[in-house]
């Protein structure tokens, strides 16, 4: 069985949102390997301002799973964490992105799941950016072939993403 590389996107903005991502962190190992995990970001909402700041980073995992299945996973430690889809980019205890696979470009829908490999806004979002730099700068999009940092560079996206210190240095 072959291993992969993925990079997944954590992010929260309810309740005890460092607790959320470290229960994420945690759940995943249950699937895979994370090799590293970017700074965590305290960052704008971008979509639906009128929402509490999310607390973002990233992960680096290799894994034997199948795409399809790694989406599965990531959907199920959602339900886990208590993730309720009720408002479009609206509030959530938890949400996990699978941004790259390997070198992968997937668009299908299999299972009533729609799966699109790389994300399709990874390239226009500065929460995204900031912390896929601080883990693969030179990592290339697999379609626009252009670097993670020159397209942190020229994303038209200027919501505020701050390195995130938790009260008491936690």
């Amino acid at each position: 069985m072959s291993e992969h590389t993925a990079f997944i996107g954590l992010g929260s903005n309810l309740e005890d949102r460092l607790s959320h991502l470290a229960a994420a962190r945690d759940a995943l190992s249950e699937w895979v390997t994370v090799e590293r995990a970017s700074s965590v970001y305290e960052t704008a909402p971008v979509d639906l301002p009128d929402q509490p700041w999310f607390l973002n980073q990233v992960l680096i995992i290799r894994c034997a799973l199948a795409p399809f299945a790694l989406l599965e996973a990531c959907l199920t430690i959602e339900r886990r964490l208590g993730r309720v889809r009720t408002v479009p980019k609206g509030p959530r205890t938890i949400d996990l992105d699978i941004l790259l696979y390997d070198d992968l470009v997937i668009d299908q829908e299999h299972q009533g799941l729609r799966l699109t490999i790389p994300h399709p806004r990874l390239h226009l979002r500065r929460f995204v950016l900031v912390p896929l730099c601080e883990l693969a700068p030179e990592r290339k999009h697999p379609i626009l072939g252009r670097t993670m940092i020159e397209l942190l560079a020229s994303v038209p996206d200027e919501a505020e993403v701050r390195l995130y210190v938790a009260p008491g240095g936690r």
